[in-house]
């Protein structure tokens, strides 16, 4: 007798925000596998006015939203750097998508690039050319993106697969986080063996 196995699926949007290219991958989970649905970037135009760009980043992402219909947004947060202009302009980019995650009730989890970069190469200073090779291997597709965000997008998306949070984490009954080993002995004395 055969025992069909009901595995969950749910649909996996990352993005790496930009203000001159956005890259995005979309994965299918089932259970422990993860299948391509497609990566992008999104080109941002030429200009001057940087809330035209700000305006592109949104309505191109409420358009992979409405089309692919994603469990989970998974987002890259902007790095820390030495010009506070470019900071600046990444974090209204990244605001962009998730405004537009939140316009459509989606659930959203922001990662750290190192963070990223570990869990696909192992190695949290990888180059982008890295990752995307690796991608390639994992993912099996032969094609190599114009733009290396395509892939900088889907390795965000792989990283929130890797972690395993379960869509809706974000409801009533979600695990904590803990900022160090000090809160989580602290919150869990009675799993402390001495």
């Amino acid at each position: 007798m055969q025992q069909v196995v009901n595995l969950k699926e749910r649909i996996i949007l990352g993005i790496d925000p930009g203000t001159a290219v956005m890259g995005y991958g979309l994965l299918k989970e089932t259970g422990p596998k993860i299948e391509l649905l497609a990566m992008g970037v999104v080109k941002m135009p030429v200009t001057d006015d940087h809330m035209l760009k700000l305006q592109r980043i949104f309505e191109k992402t409420v358009a992979l939203i409405d089309n692919y219909h994603p469990d989970c947004l998974a987002i890259e947060a902007p790095f820390y750097g030495k010009n506070i202009q470019v900071m600046l302009k990444l974090g209204r980019a990244q605001g962009m998508a998730i405004a537009a995650a939140l316009s459509r009730n989606v659930e959203i989890t922001e990662y750290a690039p190192r963070k990223i970069k570990q869990s696909i190469t192992g190695n949290g200073s990888a180059t982008k050319e890295q990752v995307a090779a690796m991608l390639q291997s994992l993912l099996k597709f032969k094609e190599t993106p114009d733009f290396l965000d395509a892939t900088d997008g889907l390795a965000v998306a792989v990283c929130h697969s890797f972690q395993r949070i379960p869509t809706g984490s974000g409801k009533a009954g979600s695990k904590k986080s803990y900022s160090g080993w000090d809160t989580f002995v602290k919150d869990n004395a009675k799993r402390v063996v001495k």
